[in-house]
């Protein structure tokens, strides 16, 4: 019969110990990935540099998808690799180790890298799928701390994470072999994302709800105002009917054009509160003769980011939207980007 655990009661919290442990754990996980990058960087008894760039081209010849699977705390440091892959460009998904044999293998195909990490590298739920793996002739790359393993001896590439000690006390808990194996992983995607010509662009389309995504992929289109509520007046109009049309638009100016909607130019709330400084009496006045000609404008197909940048340069709210003809076809209130959340 079992006896069920039982969490021993704590009587006293020492804070001055905790800071110990938390700054010892931080030493310790720094340490072990500072090790891992010496043995990356110079010639070292595991060869792991040859390994990484050889594991590297692997993956860049992929012409299926990387799989990555483990099982326990290794199982939740691949799920996290396999999400990096995927959201970098390289077609990537986990597999629970334990639930591959019992049919989930069957996503897994000849043309795919297979990516097993176990840091003993005899987690018998790998092993149990590793002939299975080989034979159907899928890419093995295997991330363990021990070169003897059965799991890194099975491998087309191994990549040895090993660590002196872990961060827990007790040195039994995964810590800094845990962390040491998904900075690998980081790393590996790094450099495929490097070497495929992975950019921005890109990044941004895998992620079209991230701030990114909205910087990158929102047009000026997307947000300007459009049809009537456009705030425009022809060039014949009086600057009091102008000042109506601003009113009722509610974004701070109007453009003038002329009947075949050319843009001719704008007038602003600036612009008004300039000309009461000289003058009260507006019941003469076209609007033709204090609008400012030739206004800043901005394409629909540009990037709203770009509409922001030329707010910015220029220090003003608003802006014409007009499209390779010079006529109007939308406006653009520093508020509707902000709406649209591209700032």
């Amino acid at each position: 019969m079992s006896v069920p655990y039982t969490k021993s009661p704590q009587t006293t919290f020492d804070p001055i110990r905790a800071l110990q442990l938390a700054s010892s754990t931080l030493t310790i996980e720094a340490d072990a990935i500072q090790a891992l990058n010496r043995r990356l960087t110079t010639k070292s008894d595991d060869n792991l540099g040859s390994n990484f760039t050889a594991a590297v081209g692997l993956l860049l010849n992929c012409q299926g998808r990387v799989v990555v699977s483990g099982i326990g705390k290794s199982g939740h440091i691949a799920r996290k690799i396999a999400a990096t892959f995927a959201s970098t460009g390289t077609p990537a998904f986990f597999v629970h180790a334990a639930e591959a044999a019992h049919g989930d293998l069957g996503m897994v195909t000849a043309n795919d890298v297979f990516i097993a990490i176990s840091y003993s590298g005899e987690a018998g739920e790998l092993l149990a799928i590793m002939p299975l793996i080989k034979r159907m002739g899928a890419q093995l790359i295997a991330i363990t701390g021990n070169p003897a393993s059965r799991l890194a001896q099975l491998a087309d590439v191994h990549l040895n994470a090993h660590v002196d000690k872990e961060a827990c006390p007790l040195n039994l808990a995964p810590t800094a072999s845990t962390t040491v194996t998904l900075a690998l992983g980081d790393a590996l995607a790094v450099a495929v994302l490097d070497a495929s010509g992975f950019r921005e662009e890109d990044f941004a389309r895998s992620h079209p709800g991230g701030a990114l995504g909205r910087r990158l992929l929102t047009h000026v289109r997307d947000v300007m105002r459009t049809g009537k509520d456009i705030p425009s007046v022809q060039l014949d109009c009086s600057l009091i009917a102008a000042l109506l049309e601003i009113t009722k638009k509610g974004i701070a100016m109007t453009a003038v054009v002329d009947a075949n909607n050319h843009l001719l130019g704008v007038f602003t709330d600036g612009d008004l509160r300039r000309l009461l400084e000289r003058m009260h009496d507006f019941t003469d006045i076209k609007i033709a003769d204090v609008m400012h000609k030739n206004p800043r404008t901005i394409g629909p197909d540009k990037l709203a980011v770009e509409a922001v940048k030329l707010m910015e340069t220029h220090r003003i709210n608003q802006l014409l939207v007009a499209d390779h003809e010079g006529k109007l076809v939308g406006a653009l209130h520093i508020h509707d980007l902000t709406r649209a959340k591209v700032i």
